[in-house]
């Protein structure tokens, strides 16, 4: 066959290998040689031809069978040509992972595969054992999306994001039970919404759903940034594209009577007055959340002011960081000093959640210990008190927000109280409105009525 001359004298030629002849056939195998700068790789075709059917391919008639070879040689070759020209400069494992891994035409071998495997990030694999039990099943294959999971949890819990890579560990078992697993090329708009459905007939929740389609978007990224694939050629996330679901928060925030309630509370024991001073803690300092809570230290504390930076957005916000500013009212000074460390040096923590010179792995720990104590009791006190909503952490947060949201406080302000870095993010996050408001709202429409022109 006629060689293909392309730039950096790299050429394709599909040829015949007669080294080696297979003898249940009788025949030869067909392969693609490629060569850039005078080194070769020679790739084996699914075709196999004997030597006097190779000669007679150069012929203008052609047996039906030979024909069909031909012709998928040459459109072998156009394919092939069309990648080499997309990789600039040319080399080979970039040329076997874009064209010869998984091609229905190939026969393939290990060493293709070894090639293009991305290493996973160096981390403690005995001490998140129990954890990540991902990590003792069978490795996947490279350039999968599982595998490609795996390296970035790996890189997750190399930079200590632990809880990060919990839910990303959640995610790739949840595609995994969808439909094991699967190439990237795989992964369409179509894959995406059967994903979709299904989730949603499994009883996920639709913010669930969209936590795990954002992650998979988070995946491709990774692969395109680490050149498993091209986001022109197979990236099914964008406008007119796949779109992970959104879900606004509606009603998580508690009314103003019912934190209230909480406030005059009078516990019963220790354990409840810790939980009640903590979550009133995090709604009366703009709503922190208990990580930042527990890494809080005495060097914080400045004058009136309480000044942190939130350890979720602590990777992101690193050129611009977003300090959040409390002011310390009565309330926040008196849980302080109830529940304080006495130690009170700049570099020790405020409260006795966290201790000095212990593992990533552990601080998560102790914060989960935390956050499960402050909910377990503030359901019993919710309950002592007759409010039908949760009253979680995670409610403190959103209650601060839309209290001060009904309370006429500029969204902005809100923005900047919550350390949010998108003004989006803190829209999406403030509750709705009660319905006696919007009741009272809707009787605006026809205050005429109280108008009406005097006799």
């Amino acid at each position: 066959m006629k060689q293909k001359q392309f730039v950096m004298s790299v050429s394709l030629a599909m040829i015949l290998d007669t080294r080696r002849i297979k003898k249940k056939t009788a025949k030869y195998p067909l392969k693609l040689r490629v060569t850039c700068e005078r080194l070769s790789q020679h790739y084996t075709t699914v075709y196999e031809i004997t030597i006097e059917d190779h000669k007679k391919l150069s012929a203008s008639r052609l047996s039906a069978g030979l024909q069909e070879i031909k012709e998928k040689i040459l459109e072998i070759e156009r394919a092939g040509a069309r990648v080499v020209e997309d990789i600039d400069p040319f080399n080979f494992p970039e040329f076997e992972k874009n064209f010869i891994l998984d091609n229905t035409f190939f026969r393939q071998r290990k060493s293709v595969r070894e090639t293009t495997a991305l290493v996973n990030h160096p981390f403690n694999k005995v001490l998140y054992d129990n954890r990540f039990p991902i990590f003792r099943l069978p490795k996947p294959e490279p350039d999968t999306i599982l595998a490609t999971f795996l390296f970035y949890i790996s890189k997750l819990l190399s930079e200590h994001r632990i809880r990060s890579a919990a839910a990303y560990q959640t995610a790739y078992n949840t595609i995994s039970k969808f439909r094991g697993n699967v190439r990237f090329k795989d992964i369409d708009v179509a894959f995406l919404k059967q994903f979709e459905a299904w989730m949603l007939r499994q009883d996920y929740s639709k913010t669930t759903v969209g936590i795990y389609t954002r992650g998979l978007r988070a995946i491709f990224n990774e692969a395109i940034f680490q050149g498993i694939i091209k986001r022109e050629k197979c990236y099914p996330f964008g406008r007119r594209l796949y779109q992970p679901p959104s879900s606004r928060n509606i009603k998580k925030a508690l009314t103003l009577k019912d934190v209230s309630k909480i406030y005059h509370y009078s516990p019963e024991c220790e354990r409840e007055r810790k939980a009640k001073d903590f979550w009133l803690f995090s709604y009366l300092a703009n709503g922190i959340n208990p990580t930042d809570i527990a890494y809080l230290k005495y060097k914080n504390i400045d004058g009136e002011y309480l000044t942190f930076e939130r350890t979720k957005t602590e990777n992101s916000t690193r050129l611009d960081p977003r300090p959040i500013t409390v002011f310390i009212t009565e309330d926040l000074q008196k849980i302080i000093q109830h529940w304080g460390n006495n130690d009170r040096s700049p570099n020790n923590y405020i409260f006795p959640v966290l201790e000095h010179n212990i593992t990533p792995l552990r601080q998560v720990e102790l914060i989960e210990l935390f956050v499960q104590s402050i909910n377990d009791w503030m359901a019993k006190i919710r309950k002592k008190l007759g409010i039908e909503k949760k009253v979680t952490t995670y409610v403190a947060r959103h209650t601060f927000s839309t209290i001060m949201k009904r309370a006429g406080v500029s969204t902005a302000f809100i923005q900047e109280s919550l350390g949010h870095t998108n003004i989006k993010t803190t829209e999406n996050y403030l509750d709705s409105f009660e319905n006696s408001v919007k009741k009272e709202y809707a009787g605006c429409l026809t205050a005429f009525e109280d108008l009406k022109t005097p006799a």
